[in-house]
C-alpha cells in the first residue's frame, strides 16, 4: 500500500516529540498531525492496508468505508489543531502522549478487524491516562488512577467480547445489531464505559477537570467520539439505544444547570451530547444515523473548542469556577469571541455546526414517530443554552468584574492559532452544511435551512432566555459539592478495598510470625540437633549459656562417619531415583 497510515504517523511523531529538545519538540507536534492530516486525504474510500497474522489471518491496519473515512478526517483535523495548542508545552511526557493517544485514535477508526481495533483502544487508554498524571497534582493523581481503573475494566470487558468472537471465527468489524448472548453484552458495556452512558460515565467528570490544560482538550475531543464512531458501526438500530441517549441526554441536563466547575460543567456537557448521539443511532433510520455521526463530528469541534477557551482562561489566570471570575471579555476579548462561536455552536445557533446536526437527529426522530425523543432532545437543548451561552457566558465574560482575577501571563500563540482554526471550521460548516452532509455514510435528501427550523429553533432559545433573566441573581453557581453516581459505587469500593487490605495485612503479619517462629526452632535445632534427638542433656540452654555439669565437647560430639553415610546414602538414592525417572 502507498498511503501511509495517518495513526502511525502520529504515534511516531509523539515519540519523536519526547527525544527532541524543548525548542524543537513542537515542529513534532504541528508537523507530524499536518503529515497525519495530508495522508488521511490521500486515501480514498474502500483502501485496504492488510498484514499478515498468525494461523492465515489477517490484521486490517486500514479498512476505510465512507464513516470511516469521515471520522479520520475530523480527528486528523483535530491533531492539528491540538498539536497547536499543546505546542508551548515544556512537558515532552505531555507531548509524547498527547500525540500518541490522537495516533490510537485513528488506528480505530481506520482499522477492519477486533485485534487491531483492541490493540489500538488499549493504546489510548494508556497514553490518555498520561494526560491527567502531568497535571501533576494530588487530584490528578487520584483521578489518573481512577480513571485507570475504569477504562482497564472497560477494555476487559471489551476485550473479552472480542476474544468469543475470534474465538468462533468471527474475526472482522461488523455491525451487531440483532445479536445476543455474551459477546453483544460484553462489547457493548466495553464501548458504553468510553462513550460515558449514564451510568458509566462518572469517570469523564472526575478525570477532564483534573487533566492538563491542554491534555482535556484531547480527552475532551476523542475519547467519547471515538467510542460514538464505534456505536455507530456497531449498534445502530437497537432500540436500546434510544433510552440510553435519551437519558442521557435529560441527566446531564440536571448538572450542567448547577455546576461550577467550568470543566467538569462542559464534561457533564459531554455526556449529554453523547446522548444526543446515541438516541440518533437508536432511531435507525437514515437521518438518525446520519444525524448520529455528523452530529459526532460538530461534536469535536464545538467540544474542543470550548475546552481550549476556558483552557485559555485557566492557563492565564489559574481559576477554573465560574463565580470567581467576571467581566474577562476586557482581559481576554480574542478567547471570549472564540468562546461564543464554541457555545452558539453546541446550542444550535442558525449558521453555527450544531444547529446542522441536532436538526437531522429530532428530524429522523420525529419521521419515525418518536415525538417523545424528538420533544427530550429539545429540552435538552434548552438546558444546554442556558448553562453555557448564558450562564458561562454571562458570569465568565460579562458578570461583575471580579478586580482580584489577575492575567498572570499571555495566551501563547499556539492557542489562538488552534482556537482560531476550530472557530472558522464551526462557522464554515455551519454556513456550508453540504460539506458535511455529503461526507455522510447513507445517502439522505435533507435540507436544513427551511423556515419551519429556523422558527423553531429561534423560538427554543428565545423562550429559553425568559427564566435566565427572570431568576438571574439566582443563576449563579456556587462552590458546592454536586453527587453523581460514582458515589454509590466509589464509597462501597472504598470500604470493600480497605477491608481486603486490612484482611491481607493480618494475613501477612501472620504468616510472617509463623515464619519466624519456624526460622527461630530451625537455628535452634541447626545448632543443637542431639538435643532434637535427645543425645543432649536438655539442662543444656544455648540461649542462657548453661552447661551441664562435666560436659565435655568430644563426648557429645557426633562422629564424623555418620554424617558421611547419611551423606552418602542420600545421593545414592537421589541417583537412584533420578535414573528411575
Amino acid at each position: 500500500m502507498s498511503n501511509l497510515h495517518p495513526g502511525l504517523i502520529l504515534i511516531i511523531a509523539g515519540l519523536i516529540a519526547a527525544v527532541l529538545p524543548k525548542n524543537l519538540r513542537k515542529f513534532a507536534v504541528v508537523g507530524g498531525p499536518l503529515l497525519a492530516l495530508a495522508a488521511t486525504l490521500s486515501l480514498e474510500v474502500g483502501a485496504l492496508w492488510a498484514i499478515p497474522f498468525i494461523n492465515g489471518m489477517e490484521l486490517h491496519l486500514i479498512d476505510l468505508d465512507k464513516m470511516g473515512w469521515m471520522f479520520a478526517l475530523i480527528f486528523s483535523l483535530m491533531a492539528v489543531m491540538g498539536g497547536f495548542y499543546v505546542s508551548h508545552s515544556e512537558s515532552w511526557m505531555e507531548c509524547m502522549a498527547a500525540m500518541m493517544y490522537a495516533g490510537s485514535i485513528l488506528g480505530v477508526v481506520l482499522c477492519g478487524d477486533w485485534m487491531t481495533m483492541i490493540f489500538f483502544w488499549e493504546l489510548g487508554a494508556a497514553t490518555s491516562l498520561f494526560l491527567i498524571w502531568c497535571n501533576n497534582t494530588p487530584a490528578s493523581r487520584k483521578a489518573g488512577f481512577r480513571y485507570l481503573l475504569v477504562h482497564m475494566t472497560g477494555g476487559n470487558l471489551l476485550l473479552a467480547g472480542v476474544f468469543l468472537l475470534v474465538s468462533g471465527g468471527d474475526f472482522f468489524i461488523h455491525s451487531l445489531t440483532g445479536m445476543s448472548g455474551a459477546a453483544y453484552w460484553l462489547i457493548l458495556l466495553g464501548v458504553g464505559i468510553n462513550a460515558a452512558v449514564v451510568p458509566l460515565h462518572a469517570w469523564i467528570t472526575d478525570a477532564y477537570p483534573e487533566a492538563t490544560v491542554a491534555g482535556s482538550v484531547f480527552m475532551g475531543a476523542f475519547t467519547t467520539k471515538m467510542a460514538a464512531f464505534c456505536m455507530i458501526r456497531l449498534f445502530s438500530g437497537s432500540e436500546i439505544m434510544i433510552y440510553l441517549g435519551v437519558f442521557m441526554a435529560l441527566y446531564a441536563s440536571c448538572f450542567v444547570i448547577i455546576e461550577n466547575d467550568m470543566r467538569r460543567l462542559l464534561s457533564f456537557h459531554i455526556v449529554g451530547q453523547i446522548g444526543f448521539i446515541v438516541a440518533g443511532l437508536g432511531v435507525g433510520n437514515a437521518l438518525g444515523i446520519n444525524g448520529a455521526a455528523a452530529h459526532a463530528f460538530t461534536n469535536v469541534l464545538f467540544k474542543s473548542l470550548l475546552f481550549m477557551a476556558v483552557g485559555a482562561i485557566i492557563y492565564t489566570t489559574g481559576i477554573r469556577k465560574i463565580n470567581e471570575l467576571g467581566g474577562m471579555y476586557k482581559k481576554l476579548p480574542l478567547v471570549t469571541l472564540f468562546f461564543f462561536i464554541a457555545a452558539f455552536s453546541i446550542s444550535g445557533v442558525p449558521f453555527f455546526t450544531g444547529f446542522v446536526s441536532k436538526s437531522v437527529i429530532m428530524t429522523g426522530a420525529a419521521e419515525a414517530g418518536l415525538l417523545w425523543v424528538e420533544m427530550c432532545l429539545k429540552i435538552a437543548s434548552i438546558a444546554t443554552f442556558v448553562s453555557i451561552t448564558l450562564k458561562m457566558g454571562y458570569f465568565i465574560f460579562f458578570g461583575e468584574d471580579n478586580d482580584k482575577v489577575v492575567v498572570q501571563r499571555k495566551v501563547p500563540l499556539g492557542m489562538y492559532i488552534a482556537m482560531g482554526i476550530d472557530a472558522v471550521l464551526c462557522i464554515l460548516f455551519g454556513v456550508f452544511p453540504e460539506l458535511l452532509y455529503n461526507m455522510l455514510p447513507m445517502e439522505m435528501e435533507y435540507h436544513v435551512f427551511t423556515v419551519d427550523h429556523f422558527m423553531a429553533y429561534i423560538q427554543l432559545l428565545g423562550v429559553s432566555m425568559i427564566p435566565f433573566m427572570m431568576y438571574l441573581d439566582h443563576m449563579k453557581p456556587h462552590s458546592e459539592l454536586s453527587l453523581d453516581f460514582d458515589w454509590f459505587y466509589r464509597k462501597p469500593f472504598k470500604k470493600l478495598i480497605y477491608s481486603i487490605s486490612s484482611l491481607v495485612c493480618a494475613t501477612r503479619l501472620a504468616l510472617g510470625e509463623a515464619c519466624l517462629a519456624v526460622y527461630d526452632g530451625f537455628n535452634k535445632l541447626s545448632a543443637h540437633p542431639l538435643q532434637f534427638i535427645g543425645l543432649l542433656p536438655r539442662e543444656m540452654d544455648s540461649d542462657n549459656g548453661v552447661v551441664p555439669e562435666g560436659y565435655t565437647p568430644d563426648h557429645y560430639r557426633a562422629n564424623i562417619g555418620e554424617a558421611m553415610i547419611i551423606t552418602m546414602t542420600a545421593f545414592v538414592l537421589a541417583v537412584v531415583l533420578i535414573a528411575v525417572l
